[in-house]
């Protein structure tokens, strides 16, 4: 570390809740009607404590409550009260989900407000470099439940899920729209409300789950540059070829649907080599814009790409499986928690100019939730790792005793010697 983190009399905790405005809670609650259900149990303290059960990784209701119960006097300061096990369980059970959706998306918002910057991302980054325009990846994924227990959301025979549709911002790698849903339905049936808020002249990146070209076509109405994979059984017939030569695309082509329904509709169909952990797979991508080089076309749907490592942060790092409840609504309470922690966690990184990945930041801070720390400096004082371990020379004697008799030191090697 770089420096030594200032101390504070408020708790790490208390820090993440001070991001969200006490009036926005208290007009959410009102809105939704959960404050008339908030008797000795309030809101805030039914928040703060959804929120420890992400941070914590809590494995069960009983873990939440036992936890809170022995930091009652550092909360009471919060005015936060630590739940019983029922208690939490039945606030979960009948307050609306809406509540914390909607307290989600407010919050980003008021993120995204104070700091432009946090909104906005990083535009030239990578392949999105050569495009001016805001780009969205769609993408689902399923969340595993326990069958015995959740009838709502049978998946397979014996099995449960939900499952999550998102769309996700790959300048800010933030989240713009985001539903839960049961699995047993397929994608596509989501497809225009999860796009519904993509403006004109900007671009989106799915999935050949979501292909339904009366989707497609809205989106050609409303000038949106969509690039998706195409199904194999999609029937066509080319019309023209449109370019040659080009390494690794073996065919670039304007094709019009040949299926009955969809009689007349032209795409682009691109057809390349794409290389996928070190090998090679021939892939088709299909899209509506014919300026594009064929090149920009894969390279765009590489960037959906991006969406899987989101869902990967997430369901690593916080807590969207395991559920703390088996109803519907304790479950998209649980998922927008999930994703307001991470919006939060996001915030203190581009605040402090976080260098490391988001794994190690939610380590840092879930290791030093009860601490009075000023948590901005103390991710600071982290600066960037440079990867280079040394052995010291108290060290080095002991490496030398503990090496085998009759083996020789590596060439090279003394005190200042590098691993």
């Amino acid at each position: 570390m770089n420096q030594k983190p200032a101390r504070t009399d408020i708790i790490v905790l208390k820090q993440l809740l001070n991001f969200i405005p006490r009036s926005v809670l208290n007009q959410t609650a009102r809105k939704t009607g959960v404050d008339t259900k908030a008797r000795t149990f309030s809101v805030l303290s039914h928040l703060a404590s959804m929120l420890f059960a992400q941070l914590s990784h809590a494995i069960s209701l009983n873990d939440v409550c036992d936890w809170l119960r022995l930091k009652a006097a550092a909360l009471s300061r919060l005015q936060i009260v630590p739940p019983s096990r029922n208690t939490l369980s039945h606030a979960n059970k009948v307050r609306s989900a809406d509540f914390i959706e909607t307290l989600f998306w407010s919050v980003l918002a008021h993120l995204q407000n104070i700091q432009p910057g946090f909104a906005s991302g990083k535009k030239g980054k990578g392949l999105l470099r050569r495009f001016k325009v805001r780009i969205h990846a769609v993408d689902s994924t399923v969340m595993e439940l326990v069958a015995n227990c959740i009838d709502w959301a049978k998946h397979r025979r014996r099995k449960a899920a939900a499952k999550m549709h998102l769309r996700l911002d790959l300048h800010s790698f933030l989240p713009s729209f985001a539903v839960v849903d049961t699995a047993a339905h397929h994608d596509n049936r989501r497809a225009r409300e999860v796009c519904a808020g993509i403006a004109p002249g900007e671009i989106v990146v799915f999935d050949k789950a979501y292909v339904d070209f009366e989707h497609l076509r809205d989106l050609d109405e409303r000038e949106v540059w969509w690039v998706s994979r195409a199904k194999e059984n999609m029937a066509y017939k080319v019309k023209k070829t449109l370019t040659k030569g080009v390494r690794g695309i073996l065919k670039d082509q304007l094709v019009v649907l040949k299926n009955a329904k969809h009689e007349g509709v032209l795409l682009r169909r691109v057809e390349a080599q794409v290389e996928i952990n070190g090998e090679e797979r021939l892939m088709v991508f299909i899209t509506n814009n014919l300026s594009w080089s064929p090149r920009s076309v894969c390279d765009l749907y590489r960037r959906r790409w991006d969406i899987e490592v989101f869902f990967k942060q997430v369901k690593q790092t916080l807590k969207l499986s395991n559920f703390l409840g088996h109803s519907a609504n304790a479950v998209r309470w649980q998922v927008y928690t999930a994703l307001l922690v991470y919006v939060l966690l996001r915030f203190q990184g581009f605040l402090s100019a976080w260098a490391h990945s988001f794994t190690r930041l939610f380590a840092v801070v879930r290791s030093a939730v009860w601490e009075r720390l000023d948590l901005l400096e103390l991710l600071k004082s982290y600066g960037t790792a440079s990867g280079r371990i040394r052995f010291i020379g108290a060290l080095h004697e002991a490496w030398q005793q503990l090496w085998l008799p009759g083996m020789a030191l590596p060439a090279g090697q003394n005190t200042a010697s590098t691993a």
